[in-house]
């Protein structure tokens, strides 16, 4: 075999891949959706920073980003004034009784708004939890509410401890989310829970700060930038099929035209 034709060969068996791998990547994108419902199963991606708040410069050594997935985003129905693990039935432990923790302040800061539309996908979320007691392990669960809809966990830090009422153990979860949040006004609600029982312990929302209300959100999917004035579609949630057939069509098409050429060439 001639190395032109090795060339041809291995042109060919290039585009073959590619076009199998584009298949894939939109396959997994297809995945996306909840085949019960067909509607877009929620994902998000997590850093968490303990201790020193924002100060600490996002020390990115703490620990590496977590991606969480969870079921479609549910849009009907009230919303309980907290304890939204435990309404859900996913917490193990009662209640903690009394006051013996609260949270005393939290501030949300929004980033990442690419096609400038007012809305991002971006929190950064910083919280101080307190207590009673010198020392205690807790864990936050979080929650988003899109137009005063039920409560969804979009993320849940890991165990860490707080003590007393100090302000320096602020805690610190700067989350983006990537699919299944369309875009409006969301709340924002924060659950803590005993570390080692799993009780409820405190809440707080936006009936405690306008800080967790009225955010201007969607996710990453429908985050298009804008480019020279024209909007680039970086995914779409849903029509996974119709993407596979075209990408599909594509890649022949591209196949296609390369043994036409190879033919000419063949010819000459």
């Amino acid at each position: 075999m001639s190395i032109t034709n090795v060339r041809r060969t291995t042109i060919a068996s290039q585009l073959v891949v590619a076009a199998f791998a584009g298949l894939l990547s939109l396959a997994t994108l297809a995945a996306d959706t909840d085949t019960q419902s067909g509607q877009e199963v929620r994902s998000s991606k997590s850093v968490q920073f303990r201790d020193g708040g924002r100060s600490n410069n996002r020390d990115t050594s703490e620990g590496t980003a977590t991606v969480d997935r969870y079921d479609p985003l549910q849009t009907a129905g009230g919303r309980t004034s907290g304890q939204s693990k435990l309404a859900a039935g996913s917490a193990t432990g009662a209640q903690a009784t009394g006051f013996d923790f609260w949270i005393y302040d939290a501030d949300v800061i929004l980033f990442n708004d690419d096609d400038f539309d007012g809305h991002f996908f971006g929190i950064d979320l910083l919280f101080d939890a307190d207590t009673i007691y010198g020392a205690a392990d807790v864990y936050a669960a979080v929650y988003l509410s899109l137009d005063g809809g039920p409560w969804n966990e979009y993320a849940v830090t890991d165990d860490f401890t707080i003590f007393g009422a100090s302000g320096d153990d602020e805690y610190v979860l700067v989350t983006e989310l990537m699919t299944g949040y369309p875009t409006g006004s969301y709340d924002l609600l924060i659950d803590l829970f005993d570390a080692n029982d799993g009780a409820f312990l405190a809440s707080f929302g936006p009936e405690d700060s306008s800080n967790l209300g009225f955010l201007p959100l969607e996710d990453f999917d429908r985050d298009a930038p804008v480019t020279n004035g024209t909007v680039v579609v970086v995914s779409e949630g849903g029509g996974g099929a119709a993407g596979l057939w075209l990408l599909l069509a594509l890649g022949l098409l591209t196949i296609g035209r390369y043994r036409a050429t190879s033919a000419a060439f063949s010819g000459m």
